[in-house]
């Protein structure tokens, strides 16, 4: 196939498919409205409240299709204006602040303020970042994960991989501020995981345990994952395109080596489809479910990677971002009109071992779909 015929039907799918994304978000949107909904059960969207982790994706997801002059309307800056507001409580509150404050702040003020230059909105996120950094232990060179779920219990050791993504709020707050010390604490986070988290073959553990008090490593531990050795593909996900927005607000050549590390491992396991299952290390007799969701964010990933690579290299990664994506279009999209299905992306995978939200969509599995072809319109991610 000619260059110019390949470009024209990848301008031909990515256009149909965001058509189909901002007709369905046009529709759901009525329901959901200033909510925050997480996984789609029997076709509709959970909704959770403002401090669950996933309270982001949704106004994020709103944000992607205003900033694109072909769907953009004043409904979809309303609702994620009005997502917006009702955080303020949740920071205020406090107490179910987690490391997750960079997927809540970025998605929602930080993109504000990068597509309106609001002023509320960059003091929000600013306050955001202060508080994200006030989890970082000095000892241990991590952020903090989680606070105590129930009463006695103590996980002020655990780091998760997950956070690489929420680095880029202290990026912004640096270049922001013109005060290097958020970005510092990025890297030293950034350093760690690289150092304790990303294996030599390019797998990835999602809890490392440390020892709060002294720093050292305590014991790895299998999370959302099959188990501590094995290798859950949405961690694989979290660090690539962690490991590339690190490298593009850093330069650090390390943190590009270790994307393209984890995305190599990531591209040999998977399966026909180029959609993951859930771990890429399961034994037999364990449902091999997909996850969806890990194949958007990895391809996300994978675009930020072929932005950074010199020329030789970018048709490698984009090529497998943009096959990630259509796959997911063309073989796991609800687009059917009349289909009773919120989500955009079905198949998606939350928490096996718990087995929550087994083979559902994930709003951020359709907000990392969206924004795969928001990049491939040539925007920019709100991490960026």
């Amino acid at each position: 196939m000619a260059v110019q015929e390949k470009a024209q039907e990848q301008h031909n799918w990515v256009n149909e498919a965001w058509d189909k994304v901002n007709q369905k978000i046009g529709r759901t949107s009525g329901r959901i409205g200033s909510r925050f909904p997480h996984a789609s059960v029997n076709g509709v969207y959970v909704l959770e409240p403002a401090h669950w982790w996933t309270a982001g994706f949704w106004p994020g997801l709103l944000w992607l299709l205003y900033q694109d002059e072909n769907s953009r309307t004043e409904r979809y800056k309303e609702l994620a204006e009005a997502c917006e507001l009702k955080l303020d409580e949740v920071i205020m509150g406090y107490d179910r602040l987690d490391h997750d404050i960079g997927f809540m702040w970025t998605l929602t003020s930080v993109a504000r303020y990068k597509l309106l230059g609001a002023e509320d909105s960059r003091r929000r996120a600013l306050l955001a970042a202060n508080l994200l950094s006030g989890r970082f232990n000095i000892q241990g060179r991590y952020i903090r994960a989680w606070n105590p779920w129930r009463e006695g219990e103590r996980n002020d050791g655990l780091a998760i991989i997950d956070c690489m993504m929420n680095l880029p709020l202290l990026y912004w707050a640096s270049c922001s501020t013109e005060d290097p010390r958020y970005k510092h604490l990025a890297m030293a986070h950034a350093d760690t995981v690289l150092e304790h988290f990303i294996r030599p073959d390019g797998s990835v553990y999602h809890i490392v345990e440390f020892d709060p008090q002294s720093g050292e490593v305590a014991a790895k531990h299998g999370g959302q994952g099959f188990a501590a050795e094995s290798a859950w593909s949405r961690g694989a996900s979290w660090a690539i395109y962690g490991m590339a927005l690190s490298y593009a607000h850093s330069g650090e050549q390390r943190y590009l080596d270790a994307a393209k590390r984890t995305a190599h491992f990531f591209l040999a396991n998977l399966p026909e489809d180029s959609v993951p299952h859930w771990d890429f290390r399961i034994p037999e007799g364990v449902e091999p479910y997909r996850d969806s969701s890990a194949g958007a964010c990895a391809a996300c990933g994978l675009l930020a990677i072929a932005d950074a690579v010199p020329e030789v290299e970018r048709d490698l990664y984009r090529s497998a971002g943009e096959r990630i994506l259509k796959s997911l279009y063309e073989n796991y999209g609800a687009w059917a009109d009349d289909a009773q299905e919120e989500g955009l992306v079905l198949h998606g995978t939350s928490h096996y071992p718990e087995r929550k939200n087994l083979d559902v969509p994930l709003i951020y599995g359709d907000y990392f779909f969206t924004e795969g072809l928001s990049k491939l319109r040539g925007y920019k991610s709100f991490w960026s």
